[in-house]
């Protein structure tokens, strides 16, 4: 073979190596669009199923940090006896089984939101317990009455959260 055959060669085989490889690239991005495409839809159809279920994960952390809301959460659980200490050992545990009972909420809301959470129920049980180891305090009702005169001061932990999740709940839309 020659050079000029080699070179007659590869002239013929040039326009179909072009077309080949500009119908390679043309299918490529096809086939790149037509699955984003997909991705896309698949997420708008997730996402539509999964909005209730992330609603109703910020409506029950809602109706649990009303709950352990000091101001309602004395007025719900009345003291047994009169021992402060018994007390705020029920009012700890009502405030840890209520928060026990919305674990599963995580998965549906944002690492974010579930640590203010986390600290306002942990918040909440620090004000109970230093309304606890107040001098003034040496019965149940004295401790119903410190904490709420605490609250007085400063704002429920709660409130806080709640005020976060409204926010981001509000992001949603």
């Amino acid at each position: 073979m020659t050079s000029d055959t080699i070179l007659q060669l590869f002239l013929s085989l040039l326009p179909t190596l072009i077309v080949a490889a500009i119908a390679y690239y043309f299918f490529k991005g096809l086939v790149d669009n037509e699955d984003k495409r997909r991705r896309f839809l698949l997420q708008k159809s997730m996402q539509k199923e999964s909005l209730p279920i992330r609603l109703q994960a910020y409506e029950r952390m809602a109706l649990f940090l009303e709950r352990i809301s000091p101001n309602k959460l004395l007025i719900r659980v009345s003291p047994i006896t009169s021992n402060k200490e018994s007390y705020e050992s029920l009012l700890i545990s009502t405030i840890e089984q209520e928060f026990e009972h919305n674990l599963s909420q995580q998965i549906y809301i944002s690492d974010k939101c579930w640590n203010i959470i986390n600290a306002a129920k942990n918040a909440t049980i620090q004000l109970i317990r230093k309304a606890s180891m107040s001098e003034k305090t040496d019965t149940a009702n004295k401790l119903r009455e410190v904490v709420l005169n605490g609250l007085m001061e400063r704002e429920a932990p709660s409130n806080t959260a709640l005020s976060f999740i409204k926010n981001e709940v509000s992001e949603l839309w």
